[in-house]
């Protein structure tokens, strides 16, 4: 069985959201420096890199990051090849094979963005018609290529409301430019803090 990593790496010049905090890497204890051994002290934001959204991250009652099964994250899933296209609309989802309880991912153009030496703001996103062909369809999840699935200086977030209002989990920062497309397992674990409103993740396919 093949493991494919499809998490970005995380450091101190990944691209961030604008307004999100940096990740920053320090040494608390260095062997070079007399300890009895090497200790980092991380600093990050909860949307940092790969990582998933719990509903709470925009609806102020939504359940929060332990409130969401795994199930949600884990599952069959199918990359589907959707680059070439400013954003994700219904007729780009028309011919994707999806089936009721799969897991989306979204192979865009946005994992060549990753490449650039900063955030890209014209990255692809979600439309609201292609949301509702979603959760018409009956998908679980959604990943997408970049750090967002909504499209950039949105004032009021409507896909993402519209989804994780209905259930339908996000998963956001792959990078996917070296998957083909098609069907594979994933598997997307968040960082264990039950009660934040999203958490950074390593993200597979097994296929």
């Amino acid at each position: 069985m093949r493991v494919l990593d499809i998490s970005v790496p995380n450091g101190p010049h990944q691209h961030v959201y604008p307004g999100d905090p940096p990740p920053r890497i320090e040494q608390a204890a260095a062997i070079s420096r007399g300890d009895p051994a090497n200790v980092s002290l991380l600093t990050m934001g909860s949307h940092t890199g790969t990582h998933v959204d719990a509903p709470y991250h925009f609806l102020p009652d939504g359940p929060r990051l332990g409130d969401v099964s795994l199930d949600r994250m884990v599952g069959e899933c199918v990359v589907a090849d959707l680059r070439g296209r400013p954003a994700v609309d219904a007729a780009a989802l028309r011919d994707v094979p999806l089936r009721d309880g799969d897991i989306v991912l979204c192979h865009t153009d946005n994992s060549a963005r990753w490449h650039a030496p900063t955030f890209q703001t014209d990255f692809t996103y979600v439309t609201l018609d292609a949301a509702d062909v979603l959760l018409a369809r009956g998908v679980k999840a959604i990943g997408m290529d970049y750090l967002s699935i909504e499209q950039f200086g949105s004032p009021d977030f409507p896909v993402h409301k519209r989804l994780l209002g209905a259930g339908v989990f996000v998963i956001e920062g792959l990078d996917l430019h070296a998957v083909a497309p098609g069907r594979y397992t994933l598997v997307c674990l968040p960082l264990k803090f039950p009660d934040l409103d999203g958490a950074p993740a390593r993200a597979v396919l097994l296929g």
